[in-house]
């Protein structure tokens, strides 16, 4: 199906307006969103962030709008309609939770093959199969909200709409994933620090990296890659008896996913933790700035800091370094990792929440309860 684009001009100039924003909102795929992106969305990202909207949530709102109209030109041939018709949400339920079993028999169910292969093209589909139901939640909830910051009244609380989403739903029953299937806990970031031992740059830096996104409560790897030199400050040392004071510092992590709106988070690192960071600081000579850059291969540091995905990226390199399974780690699992080490060493809940800044005990809780069921008597029956 032929789909409309904005002419060279129009490109242009919203590429400068996603420029304007890029400070707050980074923005990987810039090209490609003043190509998707119409005048209209520019101004209402633009809204948001002048409203103070977190980093993330922009983020996540920026790259569900991008994907909507990416499927909305390939499904219909032009960009989203506001606000949109109940016939047009509903189709994209249909296109997007379908039953592989029926697509079987009946290749017409589910996403079309001109929109699917449309949106595989442009990078927007990877996965085979229809998406997961939190996916198109999230992203309908992202569209109400775009919806209602443009000031108009969408209908995606109708009944005909929930109705679609539930029958969906139990026909596409799919496990929930852990974004890490395992958890790093401390033997295995015993073994990741095993492969950062030969002093080179890139090995202080991962392993700063590792250290301080484990020991900070298991930071977001988002958080780990903007971390910048002016949020750290020295905080007195701590007095251990019968031996020689660690050094500590805060991070000011200012607004996170879960903090209030004026509200400000923040952390501390203690020990070991704290020297691998000014290890790292001083073998890069950063007195400002970004904390975490890239390095090249002649061993020269960026002055940019490091990409979200790089994190990730990292970590599935130590992974594989330390003879580990890389499919089976991501940096999420330094995040679940620390609370599971936290249970398994008897620190409370309290005190690790305080630390990870989880706001629901509910989620935080289940770390603790797996590590306890799964070392409980109860798992060792026979």
């Amino acid at each position: 199906m032929a789909t409309e684009r904005p002419a060279g001009n129009a490109v242009d100039r919203r590429a400068g307006d996603l420029d304007t924003i890029a400070a707050v909102l980074p923005l990987e795929r810039r090209d490609e969103l003043s190509e998707l992106l119409t005048d209209q969305d520019i101004e209402t990202l633009r809204h948001l962030v002048n409203e103070g909207m977190g980093e993330n949530s922009l983020r996540a709102i920026t790259s569900d709008l991008a994907y909507l109209q990416a499927w909305s030109l390939a499904a219909t041939g032009t960009s989203l309609v506001w606000p949109a018709a109940e016939a047009l949400l509903l189709k994209f339920v249909a296109h997007h939770l379908w039953d592989p079993e029926k697509r079987s028999t009946d290749p017409h169910h589910g996403m079309p093959a001109a929109v699917e292969q449309s949106l595989r093209t442009q990078g927007f589909l990877r996965s085979p199969g229809p998406h997961a139901p939190d996916t198109v939640r999230r992203r309908l909830a992202s569209w109400s909200t775009l919806t209602k910051w443009r000031g108009l009244t969408g209908v995606f609380a109708s009944p005909a709409l929930k109705s679609a989403i539930r029958l969906a739903v139990r026909t596409t029953p799919r496990p929930r994933k852990r974004k890490s299937a395992k958890s790093i806990t401390g033997d295995v970031l015993a073994k990741l620090f095993a492969t950062c031992s030969s002093g080179s740059l890139r090995d202080v830096r991962d392993r700063a990296i590792l250290m301080v996104a484990f020991a900070s409560g298991g930071r977001r790897r988002s958080e780990i890659a903007r971390l910048r030199k002016e949020q750290l400050t020295a905080e007195p040392p701590i007095v251990v008896e019968g031996g020689a004071p660690l050094p500590s510092l805060a991070i000011h992590l200012g607004r996170t996913k879960t903090s209030g709106a004026d509200q400000e988070e923040v952390v501390y690192l203690t020990g070991r933790s704290v020297d691998a960071l000014n290890a790292w600081l001083a073998a890069a000579r950063i007195d400002s700035g970004s904390v975490f850059r890239g390095i090249d291969r002649w061993g020269n540091v960026s002055r940019r800091a490091l990409d979200p995905k790089a994190v990730n990226d990292i970590v599935k390199q130590r992974v594989g370094m330390a003879g580990l399974e890389v499919g089976e780690f991501s940096a999420h699992g330094l995040r679940s990792g620390y609370l599971t080490e936290a249970a398994n060493r008897g620190i409370p809940l309290p005190e690790a929440m305080e630390q990870s800044r989880h706001r629901s005990v509910q989620q935080a809780s289940s770390y603790y309860n797996n590590a306890t069921r799964r070392s409980g008597r109860a798992a060792r029956i026979l």
